[in-house]
């Protein structure tokens, strides 16, 4: 296969949104980890250090750049797989099979792959803008805290205070909630266009799957939940 085939072709198009998928999989397992810091109680202090390495440290940095583009590539090729698949589909079943042919979740990717969308941008506005751009134009900077002699950008301030909102809570409740179904077609789906096909594994991927979309999603969605109720100081 080709350079221009794998932008181009039906299958080098799936096994791009396979490779990033699996690429975001890992990303959200890193983000997830780093930010249940929030739950030791120690005013931010562990997740402050955390978010700095993850800021300030070449090698995240440059991951980040990666982690960028891989969104956008799979941001692209998902909505043209979709163009491409309602095009398919425009003469449509005589008989409507609804979740007897598939979960309705897979057949809606690109609705909440949309969804999640909008609440990333959502979310790097309310925290990356602030702490790599801060200063810049309307973005506000982002406060300094010390320990041991060493500053730290407050990341943990500003969850405090973005999270006293109770819709901007609520929006990422729901965010999380589009994640948890996009991963629960998404993850089993990416492991197979990447060359999983033995039966026995499949339903072991699509059992972690299954976890992974409710752990995760449920993981993220509680630490606003908490920061509104006080349930971490």
């Amino acid at each position: 296969m080709t350079w221009k085939q794998l932008f181009t072709s039906s299958v080098g198009k799936k096994l791009i949104m396979g490779f990033t998928g699996v690429f975001l999989i890992l990303f959200l397992i890193v983000h997830v980890g780093l930010n249940a810091c929030i739950w030791a109680n120690d005013d931010g202090a562990i997740f402050k250090k955390a978010a700095h390495f993850m800021g300030e440290t070449i090698v995240p940095r440059i991951l980040e750049i990666g982690l960028f583009l891989g969104i956008i590539l799979h941001i692209i090729q998902g909505m043209t797989l979709e163009i491409q698949n309602k095009r398919k589909r425009s003469v449509g079943y005589q008989i409507p099979l609804g979740n007897r042919g598939s979960k309705w979740y897979s057949r809606s990717m690109g609705l909440l792959g949309t969804l999640i969308l909008l609440f990333l941008i959502m979310h790097i506005y309310h925290f990356w803008t602030p702490s790599r751009l801060g200063g810049i134009g309307n973005i506000h900077e982002l406060s300094v805290v010390e320990y041991n002699g060493k500053e730290y950008l407050n990341l943990y301030g500003e969850m405090v205070t973005v999270f006293q909102s109770l819709i901007v809570v609520i929006l990422y409740v729901l965010g999380c909630i589009s994640l948890a179904y996009h991963l629960m077609h998404g993850f089993h789906s990416a492991f197979r266009t990447l060359g999983l096909h033995n039966q026995r594994y499949v339903r072991i991927v699509r059992s972690c799957g299954v976890a992974f979309s409710i752990i995760v999603p449920l993981a993220f969605a509680m630490m606003p939940v908490s920061v509104y109720l006080g349930w971490v100081s």
